[in-house]
């Protein structure tokens, strides 16, 4: 874009495009929340937007002029990014389910934490899985899988023409279920050892009453969860490796689905 030889429809074009990556990348999980400064949201946007303007960009013409036509593209924008978000936040979402559970059978249920991608208080279990979980997927280079499904909607979803219809709500509560299986299949382990201690320090206290079990099982039950959610690294990068793997024909099916363009 010159500056010095003005042209309305190339910035109407540089407008829409910024408003498509602004609200998409402040819904991803990565840059969501309060984790990662305005300014520095805001510098990241800039910069995607320049890199990819003009040789991929949102037509000028496609810039409304009455302003209720510029919300109805604004809410656009926003469903779009949301719908992207959740695709993703899902397996976060299970990481840190399966480890309220954890936290729950270790006897953390006290010691929370705020949690900074929502403001709400989680357990301290539940937010080092999700940490570890969000090292693994930008090691494995995720968030390139989630930057090549946005240049994917410059192409097949033109603004303001995002079409919501069966296809997508039925995609989306496929995914909200592999929240629920991938927490039990995260937390199964660890659980399972915690209640043959728990069985173990029942059979004691048969045995030898006069024990002090209350002393001896909570420091007992901390050491075997920690040992065995050592042991979860690897099932959760197994996991969010086929989860990245799947990630590229996942993003295609949700954007044509909403693109009026698919047949």
């Amino acid at each position: 874009m010159d500056l010095f030889n003005f042209s309305k429809p190339e910035f109407f074009s540089f407008i829409l495009t910024f408003m498509r990556l602004s609200l998409v990348v402040f819904m991803l999980p990565v840059f969501g929340g309060d984790s990662a400064p305005k300014m520095v949201k805001g510098a990241v946007c800039m910069v995607l937007t320049l890199a990819v303007f003009p040789a991929l960009s949102v037509s000028g013409h496609a810039m409304p002029e009455h302003p209720f036509d510029l919300i109805r593209i604004l809410a656009s924008e926003a469903v779009l990014g949301l719908t992207l978000a959740l695709a993703i936040e899902f397996v976060f979402a299970a990481i840190q389910t399966g480890g309220q559970l954890l936290g729950f059978q270790m006897g953390f249920t006290m010691i929370n934490i705020a949690d900074p991608m929502t403001g709400t208080s989680v357990s301290i279990t539940s937010h080092f899985l999700y940490l570890v979980a969000l090292l693994t997927f930008m090691t494995l280079n995720g968030h390139l899988y989630m930057l090549q499904a946005l240049a994917k909607t410059f192409e097949a979803i033109p603004p303001g023409h995002l079409v919501i219809g069966p296809a997508i709500v039925h995609q989306i509560l496929d995914l909200s279920s592999i929240m629920f299986s991938l927490a039990v299949k995260i937390a199964a382990p660890v659980i399972a050892s915690l209640f043959l201690v728990e069985l173990a320090l029942a059979l004691m206290g048969r045995a030898a009453p006069q024990m002090n079990l209350l002393q001896l099982g909570f420091p007992l039950k901390i050491g075997v969860g920690f040992f065995f959610m050592g042991m979860l690294f690897t099932i959760m990068a197994r996991h969010m490796a086929n989860f990245i793997t799947e990630i590229g024909p996942l993003m295609t099916n949700l954007i044509n689905s909403m693109s009026p363009l698919a047949p």
